[in-house]
């Protein structure tokens, strides 16, 4: 069966999103393919054990008018632009993605993820979309967070996690970059 990653940048006191809700503690450089780093080896890793991405409405607003366009994101940009993607929302009747095929929006995201998981493929990537990934673990859906941990800290802002939760780590991988990579299985 197909796991659900749930991928979050953070700050070291487990911010997800600044007050305005941006992300502006994010300090990663871009992928250009001239790139070469063990963190992008790492990323790029778990871009090519994914063939679905997952993402919240607000996620979707802020990602649609920059990743089909980030040439300079090289090979890394490339293949998220054509991952199959679903878009989680209430409201939006359609979901672009520029010239790449666009997303399938999803009124009732945990039964897509369920059938989804169900099918043949590669694994299914939450990127960011932090109240959908709330929504999911308390569906019992998420089998994987994935948190990119920025050398900062805010202080205030939204936390990964509103509630208790039980984790179990299956990696912990410092970047010459400051970020730190912490991958935790949701125990159910």
């Amino acid at each position: 069966m197909r796991k659900l990653i749930a991928q979050q940048w953070v700050t070291v006191d487990n911010i997800a999103a600044e007050e305005d809700g941006g992300l502006g503690f994010v300090s990663a450089e871009p992928f250009s393919d001239d790139t070469n780093s063990p963190f992008k080896t790492s990323v790029m890793a778990l871009i090519d054990s994914v063939d679905t991405m997952i993402l919240g409405a607000n996620t979707y607003a802020m990602s649609k008018d920059y990743w089909p366009h980030a040439k300079e994101q090289g090979e890394y940009g490339e293949k998220l632009n054509n991952l199959t993607k679903f878009v989680a929302s209430s409201t939006l009747d359609d979901a672009p993605w520029g010239d790449f095929p666009a997303a399938t929006v999803t009124r009732d995201p945990a039964a897509t993820i369920r059938k989804l998981k169900a099918q043949n493929g590669k694994d299914l990537w939450l990127w960011g979309s932090l109240t959908l990934m709330r929504s999911l673990l308390d569906a019992g859906l998420v089998d994987e967070v994935r948190m990119m941990v920025c050398p900062v800290s805010r202080g205030t802002g939204t936390r990964v996690f509103a509630d208790r939760r039980d984790l179990k780590v299956i990696e912990a991988t410092a970047f010459d970059n400051g970020i730190v990579l912490l991958r935790y299985e949701i125990t159910k």
